[in-house]
């Protein structure tokens, strides 16, 4: 319960901080500020970790960093659409960190709904464990055969149904996401890019909530360490976007990293994979796949 009170706290505070003190005024973000932001937000994470190896041990503490390694690079993949989405609306440069903001809001709540009714559903069908286990890898084997996909916006089923119940205004009215005319509401541009970011998260929490269970089955420490994950994004959006595209091998670090969950899930039972292991693989794969990336195309760009 403690823990939940921090947790909790530091997020409110957090949040606060940010939208009403930093961000009270629509502006666009210099790189200053969001290296700033991504610094604090890493630094929070790690605090509430060492607070995580303090109250609850050794095991814990590694669940929490292994889970926030995991999410947070597998959130990376949403910052790659970000930039499509908010490059297809034409999204003004000073109103993206409120969109981001709000729609990070409607992540918590999504996440915390899908990993809730997760845990659930392992405690009362254990059989689900080997679900997820075989989702995870199907989707590695996808990221490694497949071609990547062309992100669409215009066809996200969260604006089709959004569409389908809202007015559409035609243009930007600054910060607003609805505004009246003519005694009508109409959702602004601004609002409909907020929806297609939420509908876009949603499938990106399927692949994404099944992994940290392989990690470990404490929901305080899968809830904590995947918020935690997608709470800098912001920052880190405005920080990396310039060179997100140089990340050509990380879709294939992804996969192997998912591939290896996927198996340990279903080895859960007869030969569990300890937790040290499953970090060391995690974080050198991903290294490896960022830095093979760099170098290659330092080469390219040079």
């Amino acid at each position: 319960m403690l823990g939940v009170i921090a947790f909790s706290a530091i997020v409110i505070v957090m949040l606060a901080l940010d939208l009403f003190v930093v961000h009270r005024k629509a502006h666009e973000v210099p790189m200053k500020e969001a290296i700033l932001w991504s610094i604090i937000w890493i630094v929070v994470a790690l605090m509430f970790n060492l607070g995580v190896f303090l109250t609850k041990g050794t095991q814990s503490g590694l669940e929490f960093f292994t889970g926030y390694i995991l999410e947070k690079s597998l959130s990376v993949d949403n910052l790659f659409v970000f930039i499509v989405i908010f490059d297809y609306f034409a999204v003004p440069s000073a109103y993206q960190h409120r969109v981001l903001f709000y729609g990070i809001l409607g992540a918590i709540i999504t996440r915390a709904l899908f990993i809730f009714v997760g845990a659930e559903l392992i405690k009362m069908f254990h059989f689900v464990i080997y679900v997820f286990a075989v989702f995870l890898i199907f989707t590695a084997v996808k990221l490694l055969t497949q071609k990547e996909e062309k992100v669409e916006p215009e066809k996200n089923w969260a604006l089709k149904l959004f569409r389908r119940l809202f007015r559409i205004h035609p243009r930007y009215e600054g910060q607003k996401f609805f505004v009246r005319h003519g005694g009508k509401i109409f959702a602004t541009p601004l609002m409909v890019v907020l929806v297609v970011i939420e509908g876009t998260d949603i499938l990106f929490a399927i692949d994404s909530i099944p992994a940290i269970f392989a990690i470990t089955f404490d929901t305080f420490i899968v809830f904590t360490s995947n918020i935690f994950a997608i709470l800098g994004l912001r920052a880190l959006y405005f920080v990396v976007a310039g060179f997100l595209k140089r990340f050509i091998y990380l879709r294939f670090g992804l996969a192997i990293v998912l591939g290896f969950i996927g198996v340990k899930m279903l080895l859960t039972d007869f030969f569990p994979i300890p937790i040290y292991l499953s970090l060391t693989v995690v974080a050198l794969t991903l290294l490896g796949a960022i830095l093979a990336s760099l170098h290659k195309t330092k080469r390219i760009h040079s």
